[in-house]
């Protein structure tokens, strides 16, 4: 059984991973085997619903959250000020570090082998692929393949006027490969991202500038490993725009390629360029701007909220506006890149094509941002590119179980036209899908489908045992003492209150569970509600050809919608945009007089009465 996995970024390397944990022979095909891995933008893992997903990666096995941990150069966690349901993990990390253990531990998996090399087709074989093309005319046969090509699938990079072929600075694009797809009958669209200057350290003060060091606990992302000890740490600072930042984009948005409407493609809504934000958000004065290291020891600055795609000279212009940021160097302009996508609604749960079957996508390509999103959808198209390849069913995660879930259904369902990032406002059933709870939620699916192996299940055991045995210590009786864990007194008060629940040796994050699980009991029971009257909708299927058997009483629209994307049941035919509640009673309606018209009433026995 063979996997080609196209693409060595975060979407590749957990597609590969995955793949060859469940038994695959992989093929990772990458333009540049020194670029596994490679951090393209913010030397960061996590923040707000980023990081869910990066703990949901590291419970099912994936290699984000280790890599992360072994890389931190801080760990935050954000909005702690708010409940739970909300709080997420952040790390700041060494792009070199966190890019060379990956790299490393990929090449080293077992049954993973990379082949430098840039595919130029997609090889089709009455419906169904057959390998890949490449452009220097190798032709590899594979039983299924996974393409994450992040941004480099006809890859355009602006700076000013100045506009280089590439999806990444330094790298070539993958130039054929999009007129393989489009004939293959898929849609592809345009899209667009960017990244922000990065400066010299030595060549700034920053002494005066708001500065944060992370918390001096050695917080962590993957249960499954511990952090390294003497961890390295290094500050952020933070800064802002100013009224003459804004007066040079304003005075220079002729010579960007925002302003003049040379880029055609979209970009992403919640993380807009610097000219998208003077422009939309004229009556703002300010615009916040975070400074981060890039490595550990390294002279590179990341300022975090400046992206643009100005000349080089103008970005020095506005770095030099910025408090803190007067006479800085520049090291690299930001830029701005488009790059081919396909809308994901070409795709089944499992991220599968439709058009063709064995082919799935991962990443970027299906029109998301972050590395998290891609890691997300890597780790679950390649576990279903080995099960296709087996001819088993893939995982679909439902939106109750993981933030995974939610993302895949949102893009299959909803097919976003910009980039799509996750938020915790996305997720109907958060309380649920806590960041700290992703092993106890995710790792026995892991298991079962061969991505964890019996000592990571095993570590997951002891864990759950010794939080049920902190529930239990707490007395189901004891109704006061419970009283007080719900109303914020915490595991450690109590603890040194009484000594025999300190003796039952919790580590902090199993104490924090004990309290959680007290402490909104109620509210993660009404939710649990919530999901089984959600539970019929989402359990029952629909017919991969809707016919106007189906469709013939529903409005226009509602027909055009559940045509085009074709929902696998009920429940992702009610979140469709252009579907209303009376088109999926109409649809429920027609699936039972379907099932009558397969499995007619016996007929009544002769003398019975009428």
């Amino acid at each position: 059984m063979k996997v080609l996995v196209v693409g060595g970024g975060h979407a590749g390397v957990e597609a590969a991973r995955a793949a060859a944990r469940v038994g695959a022979r992989v093929e990772l095909i990458t333009l540049d085997p020194a670029a596994i891995g490679r951090m393209s933008c913010n030397p960061s893992i996590g923040g707000l619903a980023k990081g869910q997903l990066a703990r949901e990666v590291d419970a099912l096995g994936g290699l984000m959250g280790i890599a992360a941990d072994h890389a931190a150069i801080q760990f935050r966690m954000l909005n702690t000020r708010k409940g739970p349901a909300v709080q997420s993990p952040r790390a700041q990390t060494d792009k070199e570090r966190y890019a060379a253990f990956v790299r490393a531990t990929t090449v080293g998996t077992p049954g993973v082998s990379v082949r430098r090399g840039q595919v130029a087709a997609i090889l089709d074989q009455g419906g169904t692929q057959a390998g890949v093309r490449l452009t220097d005319g190798t032709r590899l046969s594979a039983d299924a393949i996974v393409l994450t090509t992040g941004t480099f699938l006809r890859g355009l990079m602006h700076v000013g006027d100045r506009v280089s072929a590439g999806g990444r600075i330094g790298e070539a694009p993958a130039r054929q490969l999009s007129a393989s797809l489009r004939g293959l009958g898929l849609e592809l669209v345009r899209l667009k991202t960017g990244t922000p200057p990065r400066i010299h350290a030595g060549s700034v003060d920053l002494s005066g500038l708001e500065q944060h060091i992370g918390p001096p606990d050695d917080g962590r992302f993957s249960f499954r490993t511990d952090p390294p000890k003497d961890r390295p740490s290094r500050p952020t600072w933070r800064t802002a725009t100013t009224e003459a930042t804004h007066d040079v984009v304003r005075e220079n948005l002729a010579r960007s390629p925002y302003g003049r409407g040379a880029l055609e493609s979209t970009g992403p809504r919640y993380c807009p360029s610097l000219e998208d934000k003077v422009v939309r958000f004229a009556d703002r004065d300010h615009h916040r701007v975070f400074i981060e290291h890039e490595t550990t020891d390294g002279p590179s600055l990341y300022l975090n909220g400046l992206s643009n795609c100005l000349p080089a000279e103008i970005q020095l212009e506005i770095v030099h506006s910025v408090p803190g940021l007067a006479g800085a160097r520049l090291l690299r302009p930001g830029y701005a890149v488009e790059y081919d996508a396909v809308p994901a609604y070409q795709l089944r749960p499992t991220l599968e094509c439709r058009a063709l079957s064995g082919l799935f996508l991962a990443g970027q390509i299906n029109g998301t941002s972050g590395y998290e999103e891609a890691a997300a959808q890597g780790l679950v198209a390649g576990l279903n590119a080995a099960r296709a390849a087996r001819g088993e069913d893939g995982l679909v995660l439902g939106r109750h179980e993981a933030y995974v879930g939610v993302l895949i259904d949102d893009l299959v369902s909803c097919c976003p036209r910009e980039p799509y990032r996750m938020f915790t406002s996305r997720a109907e059933y958060r309380l649920l899908l806590r960041q700290d709870n992703a092993d106890r939620r995710l790792a026995e699916r892991a298991h079962a489908v061969g991505l964890l192996d019996d000592e990571a299940l095993a570590l997951q055991h002891v864990r759950e045992a010794n939080i049920a045995r902190g529930i239990r210590a707490l007395g189901q009786s004891d109704a006061p003492r419970r009283r007080r864990v719900a109303a914020g007194v915490t595991w450690a008060t109590l603890s040194e209150e009484d000594p025999s629940l300190s003796s039952l040796g919790l580590d902090s994050d199993e104490a924090m569970q004990v309290e959680l699980d007290v402490r909104y009991a109620g509210y993660v029971a009404r939710q649990r509600r919530d999901v089984e009257r959600a539970a019929a909708l989402e359990s029952t299927p629909l017919p991969e050809a809707l016919d106007d058997t189906l469709l013939g009483q529903l409005r226009l629209e509602a027909r055009e919608v559940l045509r085009r994307i074709r929902p696998a049941n009920l429940g992702q035919a009610s979140r469709l945009a252009g579907v209303t509640p009376a088109d999926v009673q109409l649809l429920a309606l027609g699936l039972a007089r379907a099932e009558r018209v397969r499995h007619p009433p016996n007929e009544r026995s002769a003398g019975a009465p009428a």
